[in-house]
């Protein structure tokens, strides 16, 4: 034996020696030890874009932001048709999660393609600010190596239509970079987002295939992860049920406050999950529902302003989970591990999960389908004539719309309808969790006020419930989040919810019982929505239906400070409300209250559309009525306008309202007053919160 050492010694000195190298090199032979062959891991830690994607070897690049998400999901599905269609090698990021002060050394190959939504008044989304600085600072010529092709999503009933789109465009140019083909807009105001992106991503891979010189083929599916199933049990406590992070997993080592609460900060990553301490139903009709709900964020650190957002993660209902299952023929117990097959790429979410828990919680599974799912999902179609039927229709945008969109049919409901019920089995389900787009949060106006209610965060929902405008024999369409405040209301005040007075029904104790007694997870989304700093300064604000929601917190905002500072003088807060009738009239009790507590500072103006024997009146109609005043109001007070509620009818037909009384009072053409309205926009006295 060496250096004299017997076998028992030899032994033992090298049980020492690879100890202190597993030891001191760890994380090293972790890596070691899971790696294999199939999956292209490789470790990058770098925020460097041309870095990254080099390192990589990537040679095309897609880039988004995004603000609710959907500008997230069209960068996804454009990146996996790349792949797909011409065996391109993408990396698809978010803006956010990368610096790119060295886009210019892209390599000579590579495009990027860039969506970008727009959020507000023609801002950038949040997460997409850092990425307008950096445009902004280019000088000519910075970026004279870089191709681009540029796709917009925005609402054309705002002002500055796509805005960011266009700002980007502007900015990207100017600094020397080429634009292929043309800056696709996608118009949700005008519901035509999906068929907008069809147009523009033909003529641009058409594009493509000719700089890049791509030879296309049959699309097949090319996963970015490596899916397994595992033979643990989901009650294994590393296992996800549906809980919205891996934080809440009870294999986590979380802090807690004395009372219980688990501590932040929490954010649009790492929600709260916040009881719901009060619910009610405000409409008296009983045909429509409209939720008031009441989150308490004690111990939470949780903070908001008056005029905020409050995003709360939704599940998707019992009825639309079964019916998705069924359609693919999948086993919900059964628990699975996706691996990035590289390290550009996240998990999308909590892992490892059962596949009962990613389609209840993780999965947007009611929501429209696109033409391009369809020409994705026929690869796996059961038979050749469905398969057939599926490509005519991702083809056809008019057949299209007859026989998927105007049914409203989810995924399951149109599969199952095109196969006469028979079981799509034959779709792999790691295609599914990569081509159905992942459930988001959904927003709402915040109807309470920092100042009065510092603890508590109440939200106003009308329910989607309808019956199916094409059938009476297909399921009603419901939205996802209302019907299931609409369940925890109906349980929470112990009233039925039967199939016959609930259309869906929801887990409401959530994965390992987390959202039980009426828990929910939410965050606060910050917005521009807010009071003038000066109390005196006169505010019009119109917002018919649950557009009232964010005005019942301003109102509340200046009760609490004429409360706390009575000597000082509010200005005319004017409030134009529209309701179908007396039994729709939110909040109506409260009211009178608040003008009484203002004493005369408040006034609310009301307009019934629907009341029997009497003409329709609509907002837009009491702001003519009362022109003279609002006139005075804008033009020698200052006074701010606040808009909020639906985007395409009401905000449009406000905003002429407003350029009629412009242009009569100061005696100018309709063109001119609509530009004055277009300033008051940029400078902030004229806000819009519409959707």
């Amino acid at each position: 034996m060496p250096l004299g050492l017997d076998t028992l010694d030899f032994a033992v000195l090298c049980g020492l020696a690879l100890a202190v190298c597993a030891y001191f090199g760890k994380d090293k032979l972790k890596e070691i030890l899971a790696s294999n062959n199939d999956a292209i891991k490789v470790s990058n830690d770098s925020r460097d874009i041309v870095e990254t994607l080099r390192n990589n070897d990537k040679n095309y690049l897609v880039l988004y932001g995004s603000q609710t998400g959907t500008a997230e999901d069209y960068a996804r599905k454009f990146a996996k048709e790349l792949v797909a269609k011409f065996s391109l090698r993408v990396m698809c990021a978010d803006v956010e999660s990368y610096d790119l002060q060295n886009l210019n050394e892209l390599p000579s190959n590579v495009v990027v393609s860039i969506f970008l939504s727009t959020y507000g008044e023609g801002d950038f989304p949040d997460g997409a600010v850092p990425f307008e600085d950096y445009l902004t600072n280019l000088s000519s010529g910075d970026l004279e190596n870089v191709r681009y092709t540029l796709f917009g999503l925005g609402n054309s009933t705002y002002e500055f239509f796509n805005g960011a789109a266009k700002k980007a465009n502007k900015l990207l140019s100017e600094a020397g970079a080429t634009l292929l083909g043309k800056c696709g807009e996608a118009d949700d105001g005008a519901g035509t987002t999906d068929e907008d992106y069809m147009a523009w991503k033909e003529t641009v891979t058409d594009l493509l295939k000719s700089e890049l010189a791509l030879d296309e083929h049959e699309q097949k599916f090319q996963p970015n992860f490596k899916y397994s199933v595992l033979e643990t049990s989901k009650t294994d406590p590393a296992v996800s049920l549906g809980e919205p992070t891996s934080q809440y997993l009870p294999s986590q080592q979380l802090t807690f406050s004395p009372d219980g609460r688990q501590t932040g900060p929490f954010d649009a990553t790492h929600p709260f999950v916040a009881p719901i301490v009060k619910s009610k139903e405000l409409f008296q009709c009983g045909e429509r529902n409209c939720i008031h709900a009441e989150f308490d964020v004690t111990g939470s650190n949780l903070k908001y302003s008056t005029g905020d957002h409050l995003a709360l993660w939704p599940s998707n209902s019992d009825e639309k989970v079964e019916k998705f299952l069924k359609c693919f023929g999948l086993n919900p117990e059964t628990v699975f591990e996706l691996k990035p097959l590289d390290s550009t790429i996240k998990n999308p979410f909590p892992l490892p999960t059962t596949i009962g828990a990613a389609v209840r919680h993780y999965l947007e599974i009611t929501g429209p389908i696109s033409r391009q799912l369809f020409s994705s999902i026929m690869q796996f179609a059961p038979t050749d004539e469905l398969k057939e039927r599926l490509n005519d229709l991702s083809k056809d945008k008019d057949e299209f719309a007859k026989e998927i969109t105007v049914k409203y049919l989810n995924l399951a409901d149109a599969l199952l309808y095109l196969s006469d019920g028979a079981k799509w089995d034959t779709v792999p389900w790691n295609f599914l969790v990569e081509s159905v787009p992942h459930l988001q949060p959904r927003y709402y106006s915040i109807s309470s006020s920092s100042s009065s209610e510092k603890q508590t965060i109440h939200i106003t929902a009308i329910v989607e419930n309808m019956p199916n405008p094409v059938s009476e024999k297909a399921p009603p369409v419901t939205g996802v989040a209302t019907n299931l405040l609409r369940h925890i209301q109906q349980s929470q005040n112990k009233e039925d919810i039967s199939a016959s007075t609930l259309p869906v029904h929801y887990d409401l104790s959530g994965p390992r019982d987390l959202f039980k007694s009426y828990k929910l997870p939410i965050h606060v989304r910050r917005s521009t929505f807010r009071l003038p700093s000066n109390p005196a300064t006169p505010v019009i604000m119109v917002g018919p239906g649950t557009g009232v929601a964010p005005f019942r917190g301003f109102i509340r905002d200046r009760t609490k400070f004429v409360e706390l500072q009575p000597n000082v003088s509010l200005g005319k807060h004017l409030l134009f409300y529209g309701s179908r009738d007396e039994r729709d009239f939110l909040y109506q009790e409260e009211w009178p209250e608040y003008s009484k507590k203002l004493e005369g500072a408040f006034e609310m103006v009301v307009a019934h559309s629907r009341l029997p024997n009497k003409p329709r009146s609509y907002v837009q109609h009491k702001l003519i009525e009362r022109e003279d005043e609002i006139f005075k109001l804008i033009a020698n007070e200052g006074a701010f306008i606040y808009v909020c509620g639906d985007a395409k009818g009401m905000a449009q037909g406000v905003h002429s309202a407003f350029v009629t009384i412009l242009s009569r009072g100061k005696k100018c053409t309709e063109k001119e007053a609509a530009e004055m309205i277009k300033m008051f926009k940029s400078s902030g006295k004229y806000q819009e919160d519409v959707w």
